[in-house]
């Protein structure tokens, strides 16, 4: 990596990181919830954090904190000073909700611009944001830091794929922003529609929401001709633009709003350069303020100056999600770490990873869509992929799966996030 690691894996001014963080937990003392959490320990003023090691004593923030202090508990600051609401979908209950007042907008709106900048975006260039639009930040955070910086922004939001490449085309749109599946099918459309490669002016790629592999990067890229780069960013922080790549794509770099940990899987804080969960503290926000966020992103910090001259904390791509994790006889299972290995046997990155139980004991079959070319390839040679591909799954998951190869387009597509898990465990009981 071009980032030089500080062996203590601190700021090199720890005493105005202590500043700004002492002046975010201020901001939060009158709030119920952390009055109360914050008391337990002995925690009552700012003034009691004199180190980092008293920082990182003070209690986790999880989603089901918010989830209890829904809709407004948490806000540190009178509902008129709100501007706007983002919330998440609420799916597994009751949605996580998050306050900006207009200082936190123009934050952001600067975070991400700087961010854009740093992969090369200007304002000559016309940015086409396919991330969705509404309550979930991703559409919104994009699009303020593009105005702030400038750039030509084309809002169409997730969907309508055929649209989406003829906009594209007549817009000469040089940006794309959206998830790295949709980016995928869009390029698969692209493909099927008739229009050329070369009638398209795109030569960036901005790219969150889920995570991807190297693998899935260089099929994007090869396919779009395009340079693509990973954003990080989630709602109860700020949204889009926590961290983004920068030209050398040797890691994310984390904007200096945010203090980032990593934690073991017991909670303990973990040095730079170990893979653990991701913790996250907004700093100078002021309606939503979070202390100490349990992400469930698994990733590795690493501090230190990047040859692009940013001096800071460095994420790498996020690996996997706590959520996603299968437990399958008894071993971690990630989606990514399948999708690593389709790629690299040459198979489409289009799979579906179906977990039954036979009896007490739990099976897992990989679908894996194979193209218009291999399909028609001969049975022996197919078979013979297969085979290897279950031998390169199974030597990464150290359990046996079963590989199933299924017809061009029987995979469904995304038009957000992909659906890369069925988990038949919870209907069968």
């Amino acid at each position: 990596m071009d980032i030089v690691n500080d062996t203590k894996g601190t700021y090199q001014d720890e005493e105005q990181l202590l500043k700004s963080l002492r002046k975010t937990v201020e901001r939060v003392l009158p709030i119920a919830h952390y009055q109360e959490g914050y008391g337990r320990i002995g925690t009552t003023r700012a003034e009691d954090i004199k180190s980092l090691k008293d920082f990182q004593r003070l209690p986790l923030t999880t989603k089901e904190d918010l989830r209890k202090n829904y809709p407004f508990g948490l806000f540190a600051e009178p509902m008129e000073n709100i501007v706007r609401l983002h919330a998440s979908s609420g799916t597994t209950g009751k949605p996580t909700v998050v306050g900006y007042t207009r200082q936190d907008i123009i934050l952001w709106s600067k975070i991400v611009a700087d961010e854009l900048k740093r992969v090369g975006v200007t304002k000559r260039d016309v940015v086409q944001i396919a991330y969705g639009y509404g309550l979930f930040t991703g559409g919104m955070g994009l699009h303020y830091g593009c105005e702030e910086l400038g750039a030509i922004v084309v809002p169409i939001s997730g969907g309508n794929t055929a649209r989406q490449l003829m906009l594209m085309r007549d817009f000469g749109t040089t940006v794309l922003a959206c998830t790295p599946s949709y980016a995928l099918y869009l390029a698969e459309s692209l493909e099927e529609s008739g229009i050329s490669r070369d009638e398209l002016k795109l030569k960036i790629g901005i790219f969150g929401a889920e995570p991807w592999t190297e693998g899935m990067r260089e099929e994007v890229e090869a396919r779009l001709g395009i340079k693509a780069y990973d954003i990080y960013g989630l709602s109860e922080i700020m949204g889009p633009g926590v961290a983004l790549e920068c030209s050398a794509q040797q890691g994310l770099h984390i904007d200096e709003h945010f203090y980032p940990e990593i934690l073991d899987a017991e909670g303990n804080p973990l040095p730079s350069g170990e893979r653990g969960e991701l913790v996250i503290t907004s700093i100078d926000k002021e309606g939503f303020p979070v202390l100490r966020y349990r992400t469930k992103d698994l990733t590795t910090l690493h501090y230190g100056t990047c040859s692009c001259g940013h001096v800071g904390w460095t994420m790498e791509r996020v690996s996997a999600r706590v959520d996603d994790m299968l437990i399958i006889r008894g071993v971690n299972v990630f989606p990514s770490q399948v999708e690593e290995a389709i790629l690299l046997e040459g198979f489409e990155p289009h799979y579906l990873l179906v977990v039954y139980r036979v009896g007490n004991l739990d099976q897992l079959e990989v679908q894996v869509e194979v193209n218009e070319t291999t399909f028609f390839d001969e049975v022996r040679e197919l078979e013979g992929r297969q085979d290897r591909l279950r031998k390169r799954i199974e030597d990464a998951l150290g359990i046996s799966v079963k590989i199933r190869l299924v017809e061009p387009k029987s995979i469904p597509r995304s038009e957000g996030k992909a659906v890369r898990v069925i988990d038949k465990r919870k209907k069968e009981g």
